[in-house]
């Protein structure tokens, strides 16, 4: 699946979340959705922290 498939799964699951679970339950899938995007972009090394922290590898 490619970029634009994942996010309109996410974006169907945010959505049935907000209807069937009120804001609460919305809020708690977006962040969910989130740290899993975080993890699944730092176990195919995707992820590079030194961009928040300000500092470089080099």
């Amino acid at each position: 699946m490619n970029a634009t498939q994942w996010g309109l799964l996410a974006g169907l699951a945010l959505g049935l979340a907000a209807a069937f679970g009120g804001f609460g339950a919305f809020l708690i899938v977006l962040v969910l959705g989130a740290l899993g995007l975080l993890v699944g972009r730092f176990l195919d090394g995707k992820l590079d922290l030194s961009q928040l922290t300000g500092r470089d590898r080099g």
